[in-house]
């Protein structure tokens, strides 16, 4: 199973163009039903909008849908949704809601506004890989090492794990698969072979990336 790329976060940003009000919503989620559900929540809450425009992205079997909800076809879910298929972000639902505010945009100026609306609550979101870790244990690390184990996870892209503290320290990190091997090593150098990593097995896990919202 390859890495893939999801919401950090739920997310909601706002902005006005020619006086027209929309607001963005992006949310986490694994499921139709549960994309749906946050669809119905956003039409009760801005039951009196002229608009609600929506799309999600299901990892599940690869489902794709998108509503213009009103809006000329063509200039809203699809803008909204062209967001996540270039960012490769899946597992999301997006809803961005218009108050209308008397002037026309066109079909142009209302694709460029929900292609924003999606873009910018996403980036409000973040982007978090979802991809196999190896988990690794380094038990009874002594006390003044453990900055420099967390430096070392930190430079190898590694996450800290949940540590027990007692004597000494039970460090755990959660590291790249291909860089596990490599952060033990680190870890007997640095502990002058006095600590012996533990491999503990593979763990997926939700990361946020470094940069929201931006990703290769």
């Amino acid at each position: 199973m390859t890495e893939y790329y999801i919401p950090t976060r739920p997310s909601e940003t706002e902005f006005v163009e020619k006086r027209s009000r929309f607001i963005g919503h992006v949310w986490p989620v694994e499921s139709e039903e549960a994309a749906r559900s946050c669809i119905e929540a956003m039409n009760k809450r801005y039951y009196d909008a002229r608009h609600s425009c929506w799309c999600y992205r299901i990892r599940q079997g690869g489902v794709e849908r998108y509503s213009d909800a009103g809006e000329p076809q063509g200039t809203a879910g699809q803008p909204m949704l062209n967001v996540f298929q270039r960012e490769n972000v899946t597992n999301v639902v997006c809803v961005s809601t218009r108050y209308f505010g008397g002037i026309l945009l066109g079909a142009g100026g209302l694709t460029r506004a929900y292609g924003r609306s999606a873009k910018d609550a996403l980036d409000a979101a973040g982007i978090s890989v979802v991809r196999p870790w190896t988990l690794i244990e380094a038990p009874g690390c002594p006390y003044p090492l453990f900055e420099r184990l967390k430096v070392e996870v930190k430079a190898l892209d590694g996450v800290e794990g949940d540590h027990t503290f007692s004597a000494a320290i039970d460090f755990r990190a959660l590291m790249p698969q291909d860089r596990a091997e490599l952060f033990a090593q680190r870890v007997q150098e640095l502990s002058a072979g006095k600590v012996e990593p533990r491999m503990l097995g593979e763990q997926w896990k939700a990361v946020p990336l470094t940069g929201e919202g931006q990703h290769t």
